[in-house]
């Protein structure tokens, strides 16, 4: 059963999961579902951290709701996550990133072309934005800096085994190649899923075997961007003078009247579609400085806050999860009373194993004896950035109340190392991190014929022995199409890292 399933079935009753591909929902149909919720008494929804929709119905309502989703050819799970949401960075779009190539006609297209609801959890993201992440999904599609391909990084389930794929997807083949991919996992689950290690190599060849794609060689690896948390809420303008609205909320709860009240405004004023985000936030685009007030009134009607600290919009917690929820309450609490700087860092709470949640400090709850108070360990990705995949131990055991001390002595120590400065390093246990981490390796591969040269293995058939550095080889020949050395090219090797 899944963490939604084991930990809210009780709490919540029956939790409906609407799946919004793309993080996009057309006004007209957001309302439907909120009609529907509203007429099975429904108060209060929320969006997920896969831009999703959720709300819980009680069990003398659920075959209404049932029926009313099925007359209105909505899509839902109950207690279940059989079917993630595909997520993208559509919601970015001309109003936080700028793409060069990525517009929103290039988003839809390659939505539309998914004729099959995915079993594995599908990122699309612009790799210039920082507001959605790169790698929490099991296929990350990541865009390149040439039109219409993407770098595909495979991270296969319940694992922290993130696979380059090594050569560029083209944006039509992103469907098709993820049936592809889902299926050879799904179906030899003893080799690519929940497994300490994997063989990346037979994963490869297996799929290549079956490939008929257009094909594009990488020249250089993807370049993480410097992280940076755009401030996501409230009236903000842009292009030619129109404003986009974004909405947090404390509690995670929009109410339904709210919401219902916004779409109304939305197909009055004719804004077609309502963005959602990864930080269980909404967002709403092209809003005339016309209809400004009619906006305010809605958010006065309702007393919507949309100015909010931007130490309590970076943090990240688990779906539905009011433990999460609450520490994180009395982490901000603590950080405000501390004055503590935040900039350019993000927090997650994970209170599951394997959440798959984003964040450069991370909060995790250890295993506990029954009746012990829970106990947490905090640990940071490699240059505190969120998209890294590889974790440092900074701290086990720590009790609740003392969480905010260390959080806010790694964040002094993060500003330090950007100030230059030499500066003592923060307390690492040198044990932990080697266990916990496995740094980068690079390889060598022909851009014609996509043969690998590892220095681990060297090359037998050019009588080259393992150890031996591509750089000290005078003449080499790709062994399987005779390419000079010339024409391989350097790109990451899958990483191992332990999950969290």
């Amino acid at each position: 059963m899944s963490a939604m399933e084991t930990k809210n079935v009780a709490e919540y009753n029956y939790m409906i999961k609407i799946n919004l591909p793309g993080g996009i929902v057309p006004a007209g149909e957001l309302l439907d579902i909120l009609n529907i919720a509203e007429a099975a008494g429904v108060k209060h929804v929320r969006f997920g951290n896969r831009q999703q929709l959720l709300f819980a119905v009680e069990a003398s309502e659920l075959e209404d709701v049932k029926n009313d989703l099925l007359i209105s050819d909505i899509n839902y799970e109950i207690n279940t996550e059989d079917h993630p949401n595909i997520i993208s960075s559509y919601v970015t779009e001309d109003i936080i990133f700028n793409a060069n190539w990525l517009k929103e006609g290039v988003y839809k297209d390659i939505l539309d072309l998914f004729d099959f609801e995915p079993r594995l959890k599908i990122n699309l993201a612009d790799n210039s934005q920082t507001f959605i992440p790169f790698f929490t999904g099991n296929l990350n599609f990541i865009s390149s800096d040439i039109s219409n391909y993407w770098y595909l990084y495979v991270r296969f389930p319940k694992t922290n085994i993130l696979y380059c794929w090594p050569s560029l997807i083209y944006s039509d083949d992103i469907p098709s190649i993820s049936k592809l991919v889902e299926d050879e996992i799904l179906n030899n689950r003893g080799l690519f899923y929940d497994k300490q290690t994997i063989d990346c190599n037979l994963f490869f060849e297996r799929l290549n075997a079956k490939n008929s794609f257009v094909l594009q060689p990488f020249s250089q690896p993807l370049q993480l961007p410097e992280f940076h948390l755009p401030f996501y809420e409230g009236f903000n303008r842009y292009g030619n003078n129109k404003l986009w609205l974004g909405i947090y909320r404390r509690d995670e709860l929009f109410p339904v009247a709210f919401l219902k009240d916004m779409c109304t405004l939305c197909l009055q004023t004719r804004i077609g579609q309502i963005y959602t985000t990864p930080w269980k936030s909404i967002v709403i685009k092209g809003i005339e400085q016309s209809n400004r007030n009619l906006w305010g009134n809605i958010l006065n009607r309702y007393v919507i806050n949309v100015r909010h600290a931007a130490n309590e919009l970076n943090w990240q917690v688990e779906d539905l999860c009011a433990e999460g929820l609450d520490l994180k309450r009395q982490l901000v609490k603590e950080f405000e009373e501390a004055d503590t700087r935040t900039y350019r860092l993000c927090f997650a709470i994970k209170t599951q194993p394997k959440s798959g949640l984003f964040g450069s400090i991370f909060i995790n709850k250890q295993k506990t004896k029954t009746g012990e108070e829970p106990l947490f360990e905090i640990f940071y990705t490699r240059e505190f950035n969120p998209n890294s995949k590889e974790f440092i131990v900074s701290k086990r055991n720590v009790a609740r109340q003392n969480i905010s001390n260390h959080l806010i002595e790694l964040c002094n120590y993060f500003y330090e190392l950007q100030s230059g400065e030499k500066l003592p390093e923060v307390s690492v246990n040198a044990d932990l991190v080697e266990k916990d981490i496995m740094i980068a390796e690079q390889v060598y591969q022909c851009k014609h014929c996509l043969t690998i040269y590892d220095v681990a293995y060297g090359d037998d058939l050019n009588d080259i022995a393992a150890g031996t550095s591509f750089d000290d080889i005078i003449h080499y020949e790709c062994p399987t199409c005779n390419a000079p050395k010339a024409d391989f090219i350097l790109i990451d090797k899958p990483l191992l890292i332990s999950d969290h």
